[in-house]
């Protein structure tokens, strides 16, 4: 069982949050078979963003979580 997580969300300030795209509610979740696995990935997440242009400040806000969330409705596959 995959119990440790990394959970996306988007600052309240993001356009896409309004409530006819994604909402303000919107997460996704991501799951690992182990800590060091997860806080690697995390720390790849919050560093390289190859895709941004100098000066733009990415809104996605990822947080470590634990223990696998029932029915996650946004999970993102492995």
């Amino acid at each position: 069982m995959k119990r440790f997580g990394i959970r996306a969300k988007m600052d309240p300030s993001d356009p896409m949050s309004a409530p006819h795209l994604l909402g303000p509610d919107f997460q996704a979740d991501r799951w690992y078979a182990s800590r060091e696995e997860r806080d690697r990935a995390l720390v790849e997440l919050q560093s390289g963003r190859p895709y941004y242009r100098s000066g733009d400040t990415p809104s996605i806000l990822y947080e470590p979580i634990e223990e696998e969330a029932v029915n996650s409705v946004h999970s993102i596959p492995d």
